[in-house]
């Protein structure tokens, strides 16, 4: 078995080499970059979060970087991929890497999993999806997220313009302190106020 360092690192060049070939969306891997993955980490850690959300797998390079902080907090990560051969191949990558058990794998709609999520079910919440929902999804991310979580959406900075509405949402809800990390491709970062 290869080590988590060794396998995020060949992953981070097949998703680079992957993502050069190929133009159509549904092809690529599209992942986060190394300097995202840290940042997720650390603030996992930070946070103390010990119940994760992610939600767009893709092949499971960003959730590796989640489990393996939440590994270390005696958590668990949740991941939701709605195409079938992500799902399998980031499957395949959580074996590899020994952390299936920290690991829980949804082939599911997004809009379905946060319906059904439980009031503050989650401490900590990574989007990296179909950006063009997440205005509708906003209601229940709040609800799912917990007193005091942390909400972190990438493609901040890149793809500012097809998520304005959602991120100038959360800006003006006086509940969340925000900022934009310039990480990666721009990291906004919002966390709800506590009890």
């Amino acid at each position: 078995m290869p080590s988590i360092d060794t396998l995020l690192s060949e992953l981070e060049a097949f998703g680079n080499s992957n993502d050069a070939a190929h133009t159509a969306r549904a092809s690529r891997m599209l992942n986060i970059t190394r300097d995202t993955g840290e940042l997720l980490a650390v603030m996992v850690h930070a946070r103390g979060a010990r119940r994760v959300l992610e939600i767009g797998t893709s092949n499971g390079y960003s959730t590796l970087w989640l489990a393996r902080a939440v590994q270390a907090l005696g958590g668990k990560v949740v991941t939701v991929e709605k195409a079938q051969d992500k799902f399998d191949m980031a499957h395949d990558n959580f074996v590899r890497a020994q952390l299936q058990g920290v690991i829980g794998q949804l082939l599911a709609d997004a809009g379905d999993v946060l319906r059904d999520a439980a009031d503050g079910a989650y401490d900590f919440i990574f989007l990296d999806s179909a950006r063009q929902q997440y205005a509708q999804w906003w209601p229940q991310l709040d609800r799912a997220l917990a007193a005091g979580g942390v909400l972190v959406v990438d493609n901040a900075s890149s793809h500012y313009a097809d998520m304005a509405e959602f991120l100038e949402a959360i800006r003006a809800d006086s509940r969340y302190t925000t900022c934009l990390a310039t990480v990666g491709k721009g990291e906004f970062i919002a966390v709800k106020a506590g009890n």
